[in-house]
């Protein structure tokens, strides 16, 4: 059986694990060890590209926010980058999806891969960017994406995924990036977060991923043996110094 057949009938089985201990018919400690669970190991896959924390400014930056084009291009980069949300979400990313919560923004009841509702969080910084586009749209409910015409004309309909493309790869060669996709994007989003000292958990809360493999793999991370994670850990022996 191919691999990925195997690992999706695999994400199944932890879908519905993860739905059996929420009713309350499987242990969460059955079901915390079905979704470690691995699947088949895939040989040859391109994970993608990811950006430095300077190309993910760059980036940011390439938008001409003086122009209503560019405040849409400035809020959809913001919100891939700050809140790594696939392209499909963003296009129908809607006023209404932005709430209060906890004294702070968030995408709230986003419908995920699988049925899976789920809140992001939104920084300021982002939220900064979506108010500037939306004031100078005057959008104050639906879509927040929507089409602008050459000469800045809004209109009313939304954008497509396509426009996204378009987006991100106009402004990574306004910025001097090859081979940029909307994704690289979200993996980029990922390594940041976890790069700033984010938990891997929450991570995976944000991206919305059900198993936890899946969140590595977005981060790219390799094991770092000098300055290792265990090296410090508070419980360590005051040194003794020999003398003479």
């Amino acid at each position: 059986m191919a691999s990925s057949t195997i690992n999706l009938r695999l994400a199944a089985v932890r879908r519905l694990a993860y739905e059996a201990a929420d009713t309350g018919l499987l242990s969460p400690e059955l079901a915390a060890g079905i979704r470690r669970v691995k699947g088949a190991k895939k040989l040859g896959v391109r994970l993608g590209n990811w950006l430095s924390p300077n190309e993910a400014k760059a980036l940011l930056d390439s938008a001409d926010v003086q122009t209503v084009r560019g405040k849409r291009s400035r809020g959809i980069l913001a919100v891939c980058l700050g809140c790594g949300l696939r392209r499909s979400k963003l296009a129908h990313l809607t006023v209404e999806h932005l709430q209060r919560r906890e004294d702070h923004w968030a995408i709230v009841d986003l419908i995920g891969k699988g049925g899976h509702i789920r809140t992001v969080p939104v920084p300021n910084w982002v939220k900064s960017a979506l108010d500037l586009w939306m004031e100078a749209a005057s959008i104050s409910s639906g879509r927040v994406f929507r089409r602008v015409n050459k000469s800045g004309y809004v209109w009313r309909t939304g954008v497509t995924e396509k426009v996204v493309w378009s987006v991100v790869r106009e402004s990574a060669a306004k910025a001097g990036i090859a081979k940029l996709a909307p994704h690289d994007l979200r993996r980029t989003c990922a390594r940041l977060c976890h790069l700033a000292g984010g938990e891997l958990e929450q991570i995976q809360f944000l991206l919305g991923h059900v198993s936890v493999q899946t969140t590595e793999q977005y981060l790219g991370c390799r094991q770092r043996l000098k300055n290792a994670v265990n090296d410090c850990i508070g419980i360590e022996p005051k040194e003794e110094h020999v003398g003479g």
